[in-house]
């Protein structure tokens, strides 16, 4: 950094210390003679007043070769005015480890005292107008760029002389927050363009930590999607009405999981389950359950068959013993073309610790399937427990049936400000209320689901799936 020609008051000429530690490539600044003289202990940064009291010092790390400018910067300090506490570095490599703490210690058995890690920086000036630093055109922006490499979080500014007001424009489009002109620099500004980088290095990292946050949203968004299903019925004569609620804030997927599928041979396939909890862990379980329970479906599995290899997946699974899960299964035959029986069809219905099904007519009350014969829960049992059934339970449903499948979250929801759960015989009149304001499909489920939590006070606290599988007279519908 030259010290004069910059059309400022001649300032002191440097000490013969501080000329000698330049000369001899010493570490610290000339202020050490100056301490030592003092008696305080050599390499301690020169106290400046305090302009408030409490407020704590603004640590400033400045980087130089050439240290006979020391009195130049001491002097805009000086005027500032600002608690500023000026450190020096010999080059950036020196700077880097610096303000990268003290090397870990090697391991417990050499004794060698680890150095007390030194407080944090709150600023770094950069000198790229020292002549010993510009041995050639992108020198000093190389010795940035390697700074800011080894410590990016650290706020930068770079000082230059009147020449070098391009390079201080392209060390800022580099990574620097700031730059400044030495002739055009007085005590105050300094201060505010340490305090101006130190802010914006602020905001920076703040934008950079929620660009981040938004695209890794985003990218769970879009896996999230790809995750829930695609009912494959395709000729099954159905319309298929869904609607998933995960309970997790700002979720799209849950504990809760369904699937419907068409095999070859006509016959349609539905499950509807729920693993206990809402959490991540608990839905990428629910994910495994459901892709499980699709492949075992087209290799020709179903009934006990299925239920006990899917609690085997369970078993390996889950992430605790305490974790288990219910499930409905359906399985549709395909309806009678011809005889006194045109148009009815046969099921069968396996539950496992679920809320049995709705059975919806058009002019009567939904009724609740028979759940006499329901087994337990997957994972409360063991496989080879005498307990791990689950009975079949035949079906009859007759031409323009619906069926009303659900998770329990859409029945605990609260009633008013007590303890009261809606329970399923609230389920029934709530869905018989709208049924009969004329509703159907898509607006009966949603209609439904708003009331439930209109009920409950606002968002339903559990996962909430609804299936609405019908058999009408009318081209497909995927609501």
């Amino acid at each position: 950094m030259p010290a004069t020609g910059d059309g400022r008051a001649p300032v002191a000429p440097p000490r013969p210390g501080a000329v000698a530690e330049a000369r001899g490539g010493r570490a610290e600044r000339s202020a050490a003679d100056r301490a030592s003289a003092a008696g305080a202990p050599v390499g301690m940064p020169i106290p400046h007043p305090r302009a408030n009291g409490g407020e704590q010092p603004f640590r400033l790390l400045v980087i130089e070769n050439d240290y006979t400018d020391a009195a130049f910067l001491e002097q805009l300090v000086a005027e500032s005015g600002a608690p500023i506490e000026l450190h020096w570095a010999r080059g950036v490599p020196s700077a880097a480890d610096r303000l990268a703490g003290p090397p870990v210690p090697p391991g417990p058995g050499r004794r060698i005292p680890a150095r007390p890690r030194e407080p944090e920086f709150s600023c770094v000036l950069l000198d790229l107008a020292d002549p010993a630093d510009q041995t050639g055109p992108l020198q000093g922006l190389d010795g940035l760029r390697e700074l800011l490499r080894r410590a990016p979080q650290t706020a930068v500014v770079v000082l230059t002389d009147a020449a070098g007001a391009e390079l201080g424009a392209a060390a800022v489009a580099a990574g620097a927050q700031d730059f400044l002109i030495r002739h055009q620099t007085d005590g105050p500004l300094l201060a505010r363009a340490l305090r101006y980088a130190v802010e914006r290095r602020r905001a920076d990292e703040s934008q950079r930590r929620l660009v981040e946050a938004e695209l890794r949203g985003q990218e769970n968004a879009r896996l999230q999607r790809h995750l829930l299903p695609t009912p494959l019925l395709d000729g099954a004569g159905l319309s298929f009405t869904r609607r998933y609620r995960p309970g997790r804030s700002r979720a799209l997927l849950g504990g809760d999981f369904y699937d419907a599928v068409r095999t070859d041979d006509g016959t349609v396939h539905v499950v509807i389950g729920d693993v206990c909890g809402h959490g991540p862990d608990e839905a990428a379980l629910g994910v495994a359950l459901r892709i499980a329970w699709r492949s075992l479906v087209f290799a020709g599995l179903t009934g006990q068959t299925l239920l006990t290899t899917l609690q085997h997946v369970l078993e390996h699974e889950r992430r605790s013993d305490e974790i288990f899960a219910t499930l409905c299964l359906l399985v549709l035959s395909p309806p009678s073309a011809e005889g006194p029986a045109v148009g009815v069809e046969q099921a069968r219905m396996y539950l496992a610790g679920h809320p049995a099904p709705l059975l919806l007519s058009r002019d009567g009350t939904p009724a609740l399937l028979p759940a006499e014969e329901a087994g337990p829960a997957l994972g409360l049992l063991h496989c080879d427990d005498p307990g791990a059934a689950w009975p079949t339970q035949e079906l009859t449903l007759r031409p323009g049936w619906s069926l009303l499948l659900y998770t329990d979250g859409l029945i605990e929801g609260r009633v008013g400000a007590g303890s009261r759960r809606l329970g399923q015989d609230g389920l029934i009149g709530l869905i018989a209320d709208h049924q009969s304001g004329g509703l159907t499909r898509g607006r009966l489920v949603d209609s439904a689901i708003a009331e439930v939590e209109e009920l409950n006070g606002g968002a339903l606290a559990d996962d909430v799936a609804v299936l609405l599988l019908e058999r009408q007279p009318v081209p497909v519908i995927m609501g």
